[in-house]
C-alpha cells in the first residue's frame, strides 16, 4: 500500500516537473524581452528533484537537519507566497469609480507594430472608461527600454488617439522605468496642474494581477483618492503574471514603496 501511494506520488511530482516546463517554453516563445520564463524552470527542476527524492526512499536517507531545514524554507516560501496571493486577489476584479479627475495607465512594452497585448488590454480599458467620462484625464506612462523604439508614454498615447480620445485629454510620461516611477512622475504631472491634490480621484488601470501593487504605492504617494481599474488578461499567462507579480511585491515591500 505504502509503495503504491510512493508511486503515485512520483508520478504527480513527474507531471508537475512536465508541465511547468512545458509552460516555461511556452511563456518563452511569447518573446515578451523578460525571464519570466526561468522560474518555470526552476519549478520544473524542483518537482524534478522531488520525484528523484521519492522513489528508493532516498528522501529518509538524507540527514534530519537538512530535511527540518528543507521542511522549514518550503513553510516560509509558501506562507509568504500565499500571503502575496491574496494581496493581489484583493483587487484583482477592481472596476474603479465613475467621474474620477485622473486615470494613470501603467506602461508596458512597446513593439514595432504598436503596444504589446498586455499593455493594449491596459490602453483599451482606459479608451472604455474615458469615453464613458468625458471630463476625466489620461495619463499614459513609461519610458523607452534598449529594445523599444518609443517611449511607453508617448506609445500609449498616439494609441489612444487612434482609437478616438482627444489629444488634450491625454498626458504622456516618457521618463519612469518601473511601475514606482510610472506613479510617481504621473503624479508630478497632476501636481503641475496645481490643483489641491487632497480633492482629487485618481484611478490605476493595470492589469488585474498589477493593480494592488499600482494602488497600493499610489496611496503612498499621494493624498488623493485612489482606486483601482482592472483591464483584461489572457488566462493562458494568469499564472506566470500571479508568480512573476509576487516578486515584484517583494521587491517594493523591501524597498518601502508599498507601505
Amino acid at each position: 500500500m505504502k509503495k503504491l501511494f510512493t508511486q503515485k506520488i512520483r508520478i504527480l511530482w513527474f507531471f508537475l516537473s512536465i508541465l511547468c516546463l512545458g509552460y516555461s517554453l511556452m511563456v518563452y516563445l511569447v518573446g515578451s524581452g523578460t525571464l519570466s520564463f526561468t522560474i518555470w524552470l526552476a519549478g520544473a527542476a524542483f518537482f524534478a528533484l522531488c520525484c528523484f527524492l521519492a522513489g528508493e526512499k532516498r528522501w529518509s536517507k538524507v540527514p534530519k537537519a537538512v530535511r527540518y531545514a528543507a521542511y522549514i524554507a518550503l513553510a516560509v516560501f509558501a506562507s509568504v507566497f500565499m500571503t502575496c496571493q491574496i494581496a493581489i486577489l484583493s483587487h484583482f476584479f477592481d472596476k474603479g469609480e465613475s467621474d474620477l479627475d485622473y486615470i494613470i495607465v501603467l506602461g508596458a512594452q512597446m513593439r514595432e507594430s504598436g503596444p504589446s497585448v498586455i499593455y493594449r488590454y491596459r490602453l483599451e480599458k482606459a479608451y472604455q472608461y474615458l469615453s464613458e467620462n468625458p471630463d476625466t484625464i489620461c495619463i499614459t506612462t513609461g519610458g523607452a527600454g534598449i529594445n523599444e523604439n518609443i517611449s511607453e508614454g508617448m506609445g500609449g498615447k498616439k494609441y489612444l488617439v487612434k482609437l478616438g480620445i482627444s489629444e488634450s485629454r491625454i498626458l504622456a510620461e516618457e521618463t519612469s522605468r518601473d511601475t514606482g516611477e510610472n506613479i510617481q512622475n504621473a503624479l508630478l504631472l497632476v501636481r503641475a496642474e496645481d490643483v489641491a491634490e487632497d480633492n482629487l480621484k485618481i484611478g490605476i488601470v493595470t492589469n488585474g494581477f498589477h493593480v494592488f501593487r499600482g494602488v497600493r504605492i499610489a496611496k503612498k504617494n499621494t493624498e488623493a483618492r485612489v482606486c483601482g481599474i482592472a483591464a483584461y488578461m489572457q488566462p493562458r499567462f494568469i499564472p506566470n503574471n500571479m508568480v512573476r507579480e509576487c516578486f515584484g511585491i517583494l521587491r517594493d515591500l523591501i524597498n518601502g514603496e508599498l507601505y
